[in-house]
């Protein structure tokens, strides 16, 4: 239609200008999987123990994310994303001078904090510029900022550990958090606020509705399924497939390459085929963690299967933000925040499950096994919000009211609008 045609034209500059910002975030949050070896010796702690600062970034995310959504309702979005950039790229500093594993934490929660505030306002702004039928593309753009901080942030980040420490790595990402300060500070436009109010209680009434539990469930075992293999994919690629550990860098490329790739594919198609995209892309993330701890140890495998799982994984990133946003688009702000939390739920049970396991003598393979559990479930889920969805569908055909309900069909959303900007 030359109406979409358009509208694929036509996507707001800040909305890239958020997913660049995104980068410096995704750096931050996804580089640790390559820094836990010399983080655990610098800091004289087990590499299970140095793993747990990426559940702590993933909780400071998961409580951040709401709750900075809720202080920060009523507040200009722009001055917000300004303050909320600088708290996170001083969090960097903090994490570079730590001078012990406790400093360290700290440093993490805090940067999570401000990141999860980012998120939650940054996507709400996002989906306010944008019509409803091309909300899983700017989302998708979003995105590509993590996308893109796995292809070079990530693996950057292991080589400057490698070979300069691993503090270097947050000296770049604090650097990196100042230009994205410059380009939020610059480029996006002042955002005034809504006429009437957001009012905070009309916006906590998404939690009423069960097809919000349910994209949360599906979004934090989704992700949580992937990242516990993904977390200690650094010693699996050495311990395990017996790599150097100067390749590491190289397969987090990879795994970023198709993060990309994924998000590139999904933000495209989800718009169309929502729930096609979350079923086909679970199952294969499940598929594939089978795979990656059967053959951990052939070296061609694990290097290949890393790659895919980027981009099952984040394939499904767009369906699963623009899922929230459809079931509770009275609440653009929570939305955002809601979906934040939910990836940081898997982000954080994710680690902790395959630290569980590495602890129990399984291996570094067996967090692969875990995590193909957590996605098992996940497919059950959307199978279910699937057919929540068309039983609800089938009711209001049977002559039920027409009053809008987040069990409606994409489509039916075309015509609501976020009460935020």
């Amino acid at each position: 239609m030359p109406d979409s045609a358009v509208i694929r034209s036509r996507m707001p500059l800040a909305v890239y200008v958020l997913g660049l910002s995104v980068f410096a975030l995704g750096t931050s949050e996804f580089m640790l999987s390559g820094l836990l070896p010399p983080i655990a010796d610098d800091m004289d702690v087990s590499i299970p123990r140095a793993g747990l600062l990426i559940s702590a970034f993933a909780i400071g995310m998961v409580i951040g994310a709401p709750l900075l959504a809720v202080a920060t309702l009523r507040l200009p979005r722009r001055t917000t994303l300004i303050t909320l950039i600088s708290v996170f790229g001083l969090g960097q500093v903090a994490g570079a001078l730590a001078p012990t594993y406790e400093v360290l934490f700290v440093s993490r929660v805090v940067s999570a904090f401000a990141c999860a505030g980012f998120w939650a306002v940054g996507a709400a702004v996002a989906i306010a510029m944008v019509p409803v039928n091309a909300r899983a593309r700017a989302m998708a753009v979003m995105i590509g900022g993590l996308s893109i901080a796995n292809v070079l942030g990530v693996p950057l980040g292991a080589f400057l550990g490698e070979n300069f420490g691993w503090r270097s790595a947050f000296w770049a990402v604090g650097a990196a958090s100042a230009v994205a300060l410059v380009g939020v500070t610059t480029l996006i436009p002042r955002i005034p606020l809504p006429e009437q109010r957001p009012r905070i209680r009309q916006e906590l009434g998404i939690y009423r509705d069960r097809q919000v539990w349910l994209s949360i469930v599906v979004t934090a075992l989704a992700a949580g399924g992937v990242f516990c293999a993904f977390s200690y994919l650094a010693p699996l690629l050495t311990d395990v497939a017996g790599l150097d550990s100067g390749w590491v860098p190289t397969v987090l490329a990879l795994f970023g390459i198709g993060a990309l790739v994924g998000t590139t594919i999904g933000g495209r198609v989800a718009d169309a085929h929502l729930f096609g995209v979350l079923m086909s892309g679970v199952a294969a993330s499940t598929v594939l963690l089978v795979a990656l701890a059967l053959f951990a140890s052939y070296q061609v495998a694990a290097v290949g299967l890393s790659f895919l799982l980027g981009l099952s994984s984040f394939y499904t990133a767009p369906a699963l933000n623009a899922r929230m946003f459809n079931v509770a688009g009275a609440a653009p702000t929570l939305a955002g925040a809601t979906t934040t939390a939910a990836f940081n739920l898997g982000n954080t049970g994710g680690p902790w499950l395959g630290g569980a396991v590495i602890d129990a003598d399984f291996g570094f393979a067996a967090t692969a096994w875990a995590g193909a559990a957590m996605t098992v479930v996940a497919l059950a889920a959307v199978v279910l919000s699937l057919r929540l969805q068309g039983g609800g569908r089938s009711r209001r055909v049977a002559g039920a009211p027409a009053a809008a309900s987040s069990d409606a069909p994409v489509e039916a959303c075309a015509d609501a609008k976020p009460s935020t900007a």
